[in-house]
């Protein structure tokens, strides 16, 4: 049954040799990689506005200065990291770039930023997509939470059945949200042209909204801080080369291009026309949302243009989904996290990956309560610091490299270090109350996570390698086995007759954990096994697996023969997946202590496991 939901959910396996047939064209790569970057406009705008508002209309008037900053910023690093794509198609981004360049600390630094800014990225978009969809239908306001949960659960699935299929159903939301909002920027752009700019002193704040301070520095910067949202995501389709068709490089060099000319377009004509037409927005509403209202009205024009953002900002959670399972594969790789996330999954995807990625994010979502304005100040520190040592990885490059036109290479990579590099001071400081310093935590405790799953991994080649390749000498003697029994059954009788065919050195164990059950259990064992022996030992504290240690370790010592000891458990396989929940789980409690136990007197036991298949 469980088979059959999941290929209902996610669609038959497919074979490895389709792996070359699943990858992108241009059109799903750009609807696959670019919706975090496109949409990051929703919540970079209303960040902005959030931030110069405390100013009053004096602070709102820097709305435009700001987005010219933010767009030039945009520029530099769309440009460095299309010179990312051409120097490293393998993919993997600012951590191969770092680790190649910079070394292993820088490297592992650049990951943990990554993966940071992937599952925020998620999380920041699912809660933002809601809150554009509430602004239109307040009354979904107080079910935030388990709205943005259904949007992941979406997109979870929709990720699970392979990359090919969720380009393609990428594709819809994403060029609805294209057409439906270029086609309101131009139409905001001709109407600002016929009735010119609302003047800045016209400008008013509503009562609700936190009171008028003075324009400080700080605020500036802060705002400028919280506008630099609007990059996150541009670094998604230097990570994931490898996804787009042959020739990969040159694809997905064209792709990034067109994503950050969209991307400007979108963030400066949205930006322009809020401050032109002097758009401002209340506590329940966002400031597109407010645009689209001013520029709109209330009718059905409006509705389309809040569901296009509501489904590209749910949908942008895809580029975290497309992005952190490659990144993790490539760290499994070397050894740096748990080695299940390489494998591929059915439909030829990282599904271990997106599955951890998914719950990291639903717990995310639950514990800031939906809330984006709070999740918000978390992941800037993290996206920045990994642009800035990927562009200072990529100097490095150059200069080690060499080759045509490095020159001017290295001199665009050091702009987009440097400009990266302060905004990442920059969102530090202003943002660290906030909560950018959980980032500043987490990133070092990332590392060093990292690094000891790389040692124990060392650790693990080194004794394997130590063992001897040849297989080793083979036991003169039968083995011992000790059965440990629950009573009388069919399944003491499957184990026997088992262990009776490979030695004559068969003991029976009994844990007594109600007095008085041992005795009647003997006589019947007597009854039926006469030529083998039992042993009942009292379980004064009604646990089975310490007097159970206690037995075995007792033999060893007794014998001391350096004989092959094994232990048979027998378990039942109930017929149905649910009966499962009407067992104890006895024998896998007991596998589960032997298989973690240490060496006794150089004893290595066996366990050996027989399935009494029910119904």
């Amino acid at each position: 049954m469980l088979t059959r939901l999941k290929t209902f959910l996610i669609g038959s396996p497919l074979p490895t040799q389709e792996l070359g047939e699943a990858k992108l064209n241009k059109l799903h790569a750009l609807a696959a990689f670019s919706p975090d970057a496109l949409s990051s406009i929703a919540y970079a705008n209303q960040e902005i506005f959030l931030g110069l508002v405390v100013a009053g209309s004096a602070g709102l008037a820097l709305t435009k200065p700001i987005g010219i900053a933010i767009t030039t910023l945009l520029v530099v690093v769309a440009l460095s990291y299309y010179q990312t794509i051409h120097a490293y198609p393998s993919g993997g981004g600012s951590y191969v770039v770092a680790r190649r360049n910079l070394g292993r600390i820088p490297g592992l630094t650049a990951a943990a930023a990554l993966m940071i800014g992937y599952l925020l990225t998620a999380a920041v978009s699912l809660t933002a997509s809601v809150e554009a969809i509430a602004s239109a239908f307040p009354v979904l306001w107080p079910y935030r939470i388990p709205v943005a949960l259904a949007f992941l659960v979406l997109i979870t699935l929709a990720n699970l059945r392979g990359q090919r299929e969720t380009g393609a159903l990428m594709s819809i939301p994403v060029y609805l949200f294209l057409g439906t909002y270029l086609s309101m920027l131009l139409y905001g752009g001709i109407k600002l042209l016929v009735t010119g700019p609302v003047p800045t002193d016209a400008i008013a704040v509503p009562a609700v909204l936190p009171a008028a301070q003075p324009l400080t520095l700080a605020i500036v910067l802060r705002a400028f801080a919280s506008g630099c949202t609007a990059l996150t995501g541009i670094e998604a389709i230097s990570n994931g080369v490898p996804a787009f068709k042959s020739p990969e490089s040159k694809n997905a060099g064209k792709t990034l291009l067109a994503m950050a000319v969209l991307m400007a377009v979108l963030f400066v004509g949205s930006v322009w026309l809020t401050q032109s037409f002097a758009v401002v927005a209340g506590p329940d509403e966002t400031i597109l949302s407010a645009l689209a209202h001013r520029l709109l009205g209330r009718g059905l024009l409006y509705g389309v243009i809040q569901v296009a953002t509501m489904l590209i900002l749910a949908v942008a959670a895809n580029t975290s989904f497309a992005g952190f399972p490659r990144l993790a594969q490539i760290l499994a790789h070397e050894g740096y996290l748990p080695r299940q996330l390489m494998a591929l999954g059915d439909r030829l995807v990282y599904a271990n990956g997106i599955g951890a990625l998914a719950i990291a994010t639903a717990v995310l979502i639950i514990l800031f309560g939906g809330d984006t304005h709070a999740l918000v100040p978390l992941f800037a520190v993290g996206v920045f610091l990994a642009f800035t040592l990927s562009q200072s990885g990529m100097v490095v490059h150059w200069l080690r490299e060499r080759g045509r036109g490095w020159g001017l290479k290295a001199i665009l990579n050091g702009l987009g270090a440097l400009a990266t590099g302060v905004t990442v001071l920059i969102v530090g400081v202003s943002k660290f109350v906030e909560g950018a310093w959980i980032t500043i935590i987490l990133i070092p405790l990332l590392v060093l996570l990292f690094g000891e799953i790389h040692k124990y991994y060392r650790q693990l080649s080194e004794a394997l390698s130590s063992e001897p390749a040849t297989p080793g000498p083979i036991p003169t003697a039968r083995p011992r086995i000790v059965i440990p029994i629950s009573g009388i059954n069919r399944a003491t009788g499957g184990a026997l007759s088992f262990a009776q065919a490979i030695t004559h050195d068969v003991t029976a164990l009994y844990i007594e954990i109600e007095p008085g059950t041992g005795a009647p259990l003997r006589k019947q064992w007597e009854e039926q096994w006469p030529g083998i022996p039992l042993v009942v030992r009292p379980s004064p504290y009604r646990t089975i697996l310490r007097p159970l240690l206690e037995f075995l370790d007792e033999i060893d010592a007794e014998r001391n023969d350096g004989q092959l000891a094994a232990v048979i458990l027998a378990e039942f396989v109930p017929g149905k997946w649910w009966q499962n929940l009407l067992h104890n789980h006895t024998a896998g409690l007991i596998r589960s202590a032997l298989l973690y136990r240490r060496r006794y007197m150089g004893y290595q036991r066996a366990i050996i496991d027989i399935p009494i298949h029910l119904n």
